[in-house]
């Protein structure tokens, strides 16, 4: 039963990364297809005539150089080169190569990521653990903790991991996709930052804290919804200052806190801070500021760190947890209700002037395989420093598809 949106052409390949056998079409036959607001908002976009298209496959390899050339065990370097490719392979090109790389780069030059391999479990349990990275990035952390996690749901049911005292941890769908492909349900949250402020707050308390959750399906692919409980994610402005597009009303505060309501063009993303998710309290801010606050006891307080609030400088925090299908239902007949589920919304009549209705996870499914067949678009401006970066390190730069 193919997609409507689709024609009966499109192909079914079991993609890895994937969990699913998705009805998407493959390379320009899919791009003529989908509309490109689905992946992101138009004034995120880098425009066409910035873009630049690299391999899967070459991004890998110099990702991978490069953390090995910080200092990074093999193994480290393309755990990390996995999580930053995978992020741009599904189009979530806040947290891929082009904002993150530079910034872990910095950390690891100045002193403020250890490069070196392990971490120290704190406390155990056969479905628990709570574990101090000391100062390692999150990407190249997460995977371990959320295997783990899975590792703990195979023989308990449910597994929990929460990690302090940690670098960035990238996108948090990735983990909690790492779940879904060993059939089981992902769920992350993240506590790290002082960037949105509380509704009524004059100043930043909290953190964008993001949330994840993913959930296998049989043939449709599968939910994956990552989402900032900010009004507009942190990277997003970074994004905006990049292309030059303004930030729409509700989206950020004046430095006292104060809802910008009107289009404003950003050039300095610290001139601002975050609203929380709804952007007024008449919109719906309380209900971003309790997302927040909740992701902040799960990833925080549950491991026994304190909120960056209270520790400014106390690293980022990451609550992982992987459910067991089979301990619950019938795996088959999860994955089958999922499909129903799943296809019933992506079938729905969508409203004047839309094309199609999504649901979280599958135009990231559809983008994998349309950027593993015609590249990952980047700005030029990434390249160039991609050029500089592996001159500094003495690796091979980055090569494009052209």
């Amino acid at each position: 039963m193919a997609s409507p949106s689709l024609p009966a052409t499109a192909t079914r390949p079991r993609e890895n990364g994937l969990g699913c056998t998705p009805l998407v079409a493959t390379g320009r036959q899919r791009a003529a297809q989908i509309r490109e607001g689905d992946m992101i908002l138009e004034r995120f976009k880098v425009p066409a005539k910035d873009q630049v298209h690299v391999s899967e496959a070459a991004l890998r390899r110099t990702v991978t150089q490069i953390f090995e050339k910080l200092g990074l065990s093999k193994e480290d370097a393309a755990e990390g080169a996995d999580v930053l490719t995978m992020t741009d392979l599904r189009g979530v090109e806040t947290h891929g190569v082009s904002n993150m790389l530079r910034q872990y780069v910095r950390d690891y030059k100045a002193g403020k990521l250890d490069p070196r391999p392990g971490w120290r479990v704190v406390r155990q349990s056969p479905g628990t653990a709570v574990i101090d990275a000391e100062r390692r990035l999150g990407i190249m952390v997460g995977p371990k903790a959320m295997r783990l996690a899975i590792e703990k749901a195979r023989a308990v049911g449910v597994g929990v991991v929460t990690v302090y005292n940690s670098g960035h941890f990238g996108a948090i769908g990735h983990y909690a996709m790492q779940a879904a492909l060993q059939d089981m349900v992902g769920v992350c949250f993240t506590g790290a930052g002082l960037s949105v402020v509380p509704t009524f707050a004059a100043k930043p308390l909290l953190g964008t804290n993001p949330i994840a959750l993913a959930a296998p399906a049989g043939r449709e692919a599968p939910m994956l919804f990552d989402a900032a409980t900010s009004a507009i994610a942190g990277n997003k402005i970074r994004l905006a200052i990049r292309v030059g597009s303004p930030l729409l009303p509700g989206w950020v505060t004046d430095k006292d806190g104060n809802p910008i309501m009107e289009e404003k063009p950003v050039f300095n993303r610290d001139e601002y801070h975050q609203a929380p998710l709804g952007g007024t309290r008449e919109q719906g801010s309380h209900k971003g500021y309790g997302f927040a606050l909740m992701a902040e006891v799960l990833s925080t307080v549950l491991a026994g760190a304190l909120p960056t609030m209270l520790a400014p400088a106390s690293g980022s925090k990451t609550h992982f947890a992987a459910y067991n299908i089979e301990a619950f239902t019938d795996l088959e007949q999860f994955k089958n209700t999922m499909d129903d589920m799943l296809k019933t919304l992506r079938t729905a009549q969508p409203v004047e002037g839309q094309e199609r209705v999504l649901y979280p996870g599958l135009s990231e499914a559809e983008e994998v395989l349309h950027r593993r067949a015609e590249g990952i678009p980047l700005h030029k401006e990434v390249l160039q420093w991609f050029a500089e970066c592996a001159k500094d390190l003495g690796v091979a730069p980055l090569e494009s598809m052209s």
